[in-house]
């Protein structure tokens, strides 16, 4: 009886468990910046920027779940700098430690590229 309720639970958690994987530290794949995703939270914040770094802080993700049609596919709202406001994107891992975020507007698209590092390194000290 104990193995079946086991088994029945691993059945029922390992969705999350794979939901869990775009959690984590993202360094941006042209730009000096990086972000924490928080999937618990709903939300990934930026947490540096060597290029703009009043933009420390900022929620660039919120309302993120996972698709409960489509195994793989996170949803959520990116903040579209441009626009100065939050606009639906679509979130997939492309291959382990790449994500992609997608945001359509209008009839344009655009994808944001995002490698998984496993901390943010210290800014450098500029003297």
């Amino acid at each position: 009886m104990v193995r079946y309720a086991f088994l029945l639970f691993s059945l029922l958690v390992s969705p999350l468990a794979l939901a869990e994987d775009i959690s984590g530290f993202w360094k941006h794949s042209e730009e000096p910046g990086w972000i924490e995703v928080r999937l618990d939270e709903g939300k990934a914040t930026v947490v540096r920027n060597d290029k703009f770094p009043e933009r420390v802080g900022r929620e660039i993700l919120k309302d993120l779940r996972a698709d409960e049609s489509e195994e793989g596919l996170w949803l959520g709202q990116v903040y579209a700098e441009r626009l100065g406001e939050y606009k639906d994107a679509e979130i997939t891992l492309s291959e382990p430690g790449r994500m992609e975020i997608k945001v359509k507007v209008g009839f344009m698209s655009r994808t944001l590229e995002w490698v998984r590092v496993e901390e943010v390194p210290p800014a450098e000290q500029v003297q």
